[in-house]
């Protein structure tokens, strides 16, 4: 391809897999961070070109944005990092994209819609597992049903986290868990809600827990009551009940310091063998005043190759054209985008004709 754009937090767990997906896909993105020596290792590898900047350097982050088109944000967490590089993208009228999953980043990018078209980019957070397969489907069945009032979705997902994931739900833990209700986000406990679940492999018990959905299946859907629950063994989900007595515990700091560290110490992501045994299966289901139902599924590989999947194709959306503002995934590029990704099936009602 020979449209410049940046890979921001190129040699992360997550990042890496994404550089490595859009070299095999013919792109020859600038990879970018605060670390030369790990950039230029990476860059190296990959016969990519680096660029060094620290997120707090406007100067630095400009110089790195120069001369690029779009440019793929991959550091998180997203609470510290996102609002540097959108303030970079929108000063240097570059389209920004992200893989978080953090409901206030979302928000917060989502609300910087009016900037973005003035500027005359797109900003569009959420284009990785989190939360590209859940949004498409949920805008997929509010199709199929314009008067739902309600909308529940759960998640699957074979492995284990990344080390960044693993920091990100550490830090959420302290606040406990969110839920749209008569559209507003409103808090509420860890293991809020449980239930069973139709995945299209099979049923599994699932809890609630605060995914990007309760910010962005508003923003696609207009449905104003929004859950989002993951599957979990029934002691996991006893455990998040006992958490959520201990979120002021959480939320110290020197618990949060001794929690990362350990974090840092036994966690590293899935290696290449699980990424490549893994699934990940996704179930929706909206209703109506009068009780009506419409559901679906989607099956999709594991979480972080979707991931560097789904996000180098929506750098080739954005590349190719989009219309300035800030947009959810399916938003920005329709439902069915997540169908164009590798090994997404779909069942049920979903994506029928």
């Amino acid at each position: 391809m020979s449209v410049a754009w940046l890979l921001y937090g190129a040699y992360g767990y997550t990042g890496t897999l994404i550089a490595h997906r859009a070299r095999a896909r013919g792109h020859a993105p600038i990879l970018a961070g605060r670390d030369p020596e790990k950039l230029a290792a990476l860059g190296a590898r990959l016969g990519l070109p680096t660029r060094t900047a620290a997120l707090d350097d406007p100067q630095a982050l400009a110089a790195a944005l120069s001369g690029c088109a779009a440019v793929l944000h991959a550091a998180g967490p997203y609470s510290a990092t996102a609002r540097p590089m959108v303030e970079a993208a929108l000063a240097a009228r570059v389209h920004y994209l992200d893989v978080t999953g953090e409901i206030g980043v979302l928000e917060s990018v989502l609300r910087d819609a009016a900037r973005a078209r003035t500027a005359g980019v797109a900003l569009i957070p959420g284009v990785g597992f989190d939360v590209v397969p859940t949004d498409c489907l949920a805008a997929d069945l509010a199709l199929r049903l314009p008067a739902a009032v309600a909308l529940e979705l759960a998640i699957h997902a074979d492995g284990s986290p990344s080390r960044g994931t693993a920091r990100t739900a550490l830090e959420g833990l302290g606040h406990g868990g969110w839920a749209r209700r008569d559209g507003q986000i409103v808090s509420v406990p860890l293991a809020w809600r449980t239930r069973r679940v139709p995945f299209a492999d099979r049923e599994r018990g699932a809890v609630t827990i605060p995914w990007g959905d309760v910010a962005t299946a508003f923003h696609s859907t207009g449905i104003p009551n929004v859950a989002v629950y993951l599957a979990m063994p029934p002691s996991r989900i006893r455990a998040l009940a006992i958490l959520d007595r201990l979120r002021p515990v959480l939320r110290a700091s020197a618990v949060q310091r001794l929690l990362r560290r350990r974090i840092d110490r036994t966690i590293a992501g899935p290696d290449a063998a699980a990424r490549a045994a893994g699934r990940s299966e996704v179930w929706g289901e909206v209703v109506d005043a009068t009780g009506r139902t419409v559901s679906g599924t989607l099956s999709a590989p594991e979480g972080y190759t979707f991931t560097a999947d789904a996000a180098v194709r929506a750098v080739e959306r954005v590349l190719a054209g989009v219309a300035p503002g800030a947009w959810t995934p399916s938003r920005a590029f329709g439902a069915r985008f997540v169908l164009d990704c590798d090994g997404v099936v779909p069942g049920g009602s979903a994506f029928v004709g």
